[in-house]
């Protein structure tokens, strides 16, 4: 079985700014034995599953979707290499038809999801190789670290038993009553959480891959609601936020938050394309500006005169100047290699500085080329 305790330290900036401040003058100015005090203040959740996960898996991605609630509930920024979230699992195995689970075994220094998964794979195989070793009895109650650069966890300390813990009662901390009033009363005021976020996502007609995309990050979730809600086709601004816009946040590392880039102007981007204003290709150009400077698609369009062409005579006018000054190639052609068609095509989209609609430009060009000379 695996069992998650997961740590969430809530988002007080102004608890940490104070707590820091006081942790700094007491080492530049007092001589005494220093206090770490970066957490004071800040409050602490703690959730403890139950034992009933029998996958990393399936443990990694309850903790994931917990940073994700998180996050979207606006409590932590969820973030595990701050610390703000931690990950702790314990681990024990059973042979197949036994009742009682085996002795627990926890593990700490767990910074990544991907670490989680990769931890308990390995402590699930140290400890399987110790019972059909038949050295079950060296599996004790301990807690181990994960070593990300060895791959392997490592004893830290053992474990007392819980009788050992020595909990004391604390007489200046009244107990606190929650009312099912008062729990109804939030739970009715919760956002749209991750799970109903994709589900309409799903009913939208999304593929699972766009869903767990566009849903798992609240700021691109939000991004694309804002998107969708100008009109956009749906599947056309799914396509761009996880192809050229997921891309360029990659490349620029930068959240969709910090490009310049709004859901309006893509919405309006999306439109021009699908209107047949401007192509795929300048529509693509116009988008890397937009996210670098920002600005307004009408007024990109405007200034750059990309206002696509849709007029037959004037296409087939620059067909029969690209033909005319490429007669070899349009020999070859005629002679059966067709191939360069995607040559011609080219010329075309470059003398009209690739303003022409593809469509009509392949039409007419083919028309040209199979015709008798």
């Amino acid at each position: 079985m695996v069992q998650c305790i997961v740590a969430i330290f809530l988002c007080w900036p102004d608890f940490l700014f104070v707590a820091t401040f006081c942790m700094i003058s007491s080492q530049l100015t007092i001589p005494l034995t220093n206090v770490d005090l970066n957490r004071a203040g800040v409050p602490l959740l703690e959730i403890v599953s139950e034992p009933d996960m029998r996958t990393a898996i399936e443990a990694a991605e309850y903790a994931a979707e917990l940073q994700r609630l998180v996050r979207y509930l606006g409590v932590s920024n969820g973030n595990m290499q701050e610390g703000s979230l931690r990950c702790d699992v314990n681990i024990s195995i059973r042979p197949i038809g036994q009742l009682e689970f085996g002795t627990k075994v926890e593990i700490k220094n767990l910074n990544s999801f991907s670490s989680v998964s990769r931890a308990i794979d390995f402590e699930i195989s140290r400890q399987v190789l110790l019972h059909t070793q038949g050295q079950a009895n060296q599996i004790v109650q301990e807690t181990r670290l994960w070593e990300e650069g060895a791959q392997k966890t490592v004893t830290m300390r053992k474990k007392e038993g819980l009788a050992d813990y020595r909990y004391f009662p604390e007489p200046d901390l009244p107990g606190v009553t929650i009312s099912e009033e008062y729990i109804n009363g939030i739970r009715n005021c919760l956002p749209e959480l991750p799970e109903m976020k994709r589900r309409r996502y799903e009913k939208l007609g999304l593929s699972m891959q766009d869903v767990l995309f566009l849903a798992n990050d609240i700021n691109v979730a939000a991004f694309f609601d804002a998107t969708i809600g100008t009109g956009a086709d749906v599947k056309l601004a799914a396509n761009w936020i996880m192809g050229d816009i997921a891309a360029y946040m990659k490349n620029e590392k930068l959240s969709i938050t910090d490009i310049k880039l709004t859901p309006k102007e893509l919405g309006e981007l999306i439109a021009s394309i699908k209107g047949g204003t401007i192509s795929g290709k300048i529509g693509k150009e116009i988008l890397f500006e937009l996210m670098a400077k920002g600005g307004t698609v009408e007024g990109l369009i405007k200034e750059k005169d990309l206002v696509q062409i849709v007029d037959p005579a004037e296409i087939e006018k620059i067909v029969d100047k690209v033909l005319a000054a490429n007669p070899k190639q349009l020999e070859q052609f005629r002679g059966g290699k067709t191939k360069l068609q995607g040559f011609f095509a080219g010329q075309i989209m470059k003398e009209t500085k690739g303003k022409a609609n593809p469509g009509l430009l392949n039409k007419i060009l083919l028309e040209k080329l199979n015709a008798k000379s």
